[in-house]
């Protein structure tokens, strides 16, 4: 007989205005790993802190039967001392304290007099460590660690509470694709050692290679549990689950007018800002047209980024070189203000932290970039601020009951959104997205593709930084490889694969290439 170490039964959470989850149902077999997919806002995230205690016993209607008992967590350690324990998506690490002070917070390792054994806590760490498959000094500073790493410090401080049920949310979101397939790889070693896990992902082709089964979530409902070994086309079924439809299509098509040049950029050379000698962008030269989407691809490090910071008024860097030129004309972007004003734009990779300001609404963080459009004698003009904020509330489909909506209330998909609406509401002619499909579902990403779509449609250029080289295949019209800083090659995408781009991406950094002094 099957056993099952997880129960969800008829769990109900509702917020002010709004029910996050109506009667959902999760079962959750004793030495799995399930997955749950949804697209944003369907409730996946409020499920799991249902379970962990975040939201406490008496928020919620339903039972939560773990162990064959039913169980009333009022908050995390209650949840952490059965053996559930969640890691967040936005890491919860302090990174002024080492590995080991992480890991053993709030759980610290007493010797005989009250106070912490670091002895012992290095120890214990080194060897937790080790189980994640983590080669790092115990007492390195969180903060020395790349976001790879840091998601194993997680795993190992998750170990030292001898956990039994694992929640990771969208655990790979942020990770390149060796760091990805470490952490796949060590949550199938942690199932083997008799550890249930949880997985929230948005990566469709990840819950396929580790989950045994998956439970779709859409709109606050359970809409079915599929057996992974047994569904064959597990992707599209999975998708048909998320969005209520079949998407016959991952990319919409549209039609390829390519017109005159807009941005050329000639010999761009950008120094690391703290690091002096140390190049990050070497000799780069590119251009994109109207019409036109462009593609970088590069592996982590490759200084994509950086480039397109560096670009837009120099917000990265130092000692930067090289020319830009708009419809033919060198210009000067010296800082922000002036690259906007030249018609540039740049969405950041990292929406919640300098994309958006999260405690505002979704009107003022729409015209953040373009006050100057609304005010009268230094003065805002709120009418017409709201008349703005409507119009893209609409037709940006923006899912928001209202523009005063608080934009850290919405999905990953909506506020993605909001930051396109502030740049296409600047007039940009060139709109340079850094990762504009990070951490949005599959319906989402459909969505913003689609808009995407409609600003080459209107003669603007876009730039696409992506880490996933079948959205670049899928969406531009040619794809720049950087490697190493370097511009590596430029390949028409009728002529691309992910093979060749890859072989790009990956060229070894040539002798007259070496950091300079």
């Amino acid at each position: 007989m099957t056993k099952h170490i997880l129960e969800m039964r008829k769990i109900t959470k509702a917020f002010p205005g709004v029910k996050a989850l109506s009667d959902v149902e999760l079962s959750v077999i004793d030495g799995e790993i399930h997955g749950i997919c949804g697209e944003n806002g369907a409730g996946k995230s409020t499920l799991m802190k249902v379970l962990s205690g975040v939201y406490p016993y008496g928020t919620y209607e339903g039972d939560i039967v773990y162990d064959g008992e039913i169980q009333k967590f009022h908050s995390i350690p209650d949840s952490e001392s059965k053996g559930i324990v969640i890691i967040h998506q936005e890491l919860a690490l302090i990174p002024y304290l080492s590995v080991a002070e992480n890991i053993f917070l709030g759980n610290e390792r007493r010797g005989k007099n009250g106070m912490i054994d670091w002895n012992q806590t290095n120890h214990e760490a080194m060897k937790l460590l080790k189980q994640v498959g983590l080669d790092e000094n115990p007492i390195t500073p969180v903060m020395q660690l790349g976001v790879g790493k840091q998601q194993l410090v997680e795993i190992a401080k998750a170990l030292s509470k001898d956990v039994r049920l694992l929640i990771l949310d969208e655990p790979t979101a942020a990770l390149n694709d060796d760091d990805s397939e470490h952490l796949l790889s060590l949550l199938r070693t942690l199932k083997s050692r008799g550890i249930t896990s949880i997985m929230i992902s948005h990566k469709l082709n990840e819950i396929a290679e580790v989950c045994d089964r998956t439970t779709i979530i859409r709109d606050g409902h359970t809409i079915e549990t599929l057996d992974i070994a047994d569904e064959p086309g597990i992707q599209d079924r999975i998708i048909r689950g998320m969005v209520g439809r079949d998407l016959t299509s991952r990319y919409p098509s549209r039609e390829h007018v390519v017109g005159e040049e807009v941005l050329r950029v000639e010999d761009w050379t950008v120094y690391h800002p703290t690091q002096p000698g140390r190049i990050v962008v070497d000799k780069a030269s590119f251009n994109v047209r109207k019409g036109e989407v462009v593609g970088i691809a590069g592996v982590m490090g490759a200084g994509r980024t950086e480039l397109a910071m560096s670009l837009f008024g120099r917000a990265y860097g130092r000692d930067i070189t090289g020319s830009i030129y708009m419809h033919g004309e060198e210009i000067q972007v010296r800082d922000v203000s002036e690259a906007i004003r030249h018609g540039l734009a740049y969405a950041t990779e990292d929406r919640k932290r300098y994309g958006l300001n999260l405690i505002d609404d979704v009107r003022r963080n729409i015209s953040a970039a373009a006050l100057f459009k609304l005010s009268k004698r230094g003065w805002v003009d709120q009418n017409k601020e709201i008349k703005v904020a409507e119009e893209y509330r609409g037709s940006m489909n923006i899912k928001t009951p209202t523009v005063m909506q608080t934009v850290g209330n919405l999905s990953g998909g909506n506020q993605q959104k909001v930051v396109l609406s502030k740049w296409i509401y600047s007039d940009a002619e060139v709109l340079i997205l850094d990762e504009p499909t990070r951490g949005i579902d599959v319906g989402a990403k459909y969505e913003i593709y689609t808009i995407i779509n409609r600003l080459v449609a209107a003669g603007k250029a876009v730039i696409i930084i992506s880490s996933e080289l079948p959205e670049l295949l899928g969406t531009c019209d040619r794809i720049y490889t950087l490697a190493f800083g370097v511009v590596t090659g430029e390949v028409p995408v009728k002529d691309a694969t992910q093979e060749k781009l890859m072989t790009l991406m990956t060229q070894e950094k040539t002798k007259d290439r070496e950091v300079r002094a």
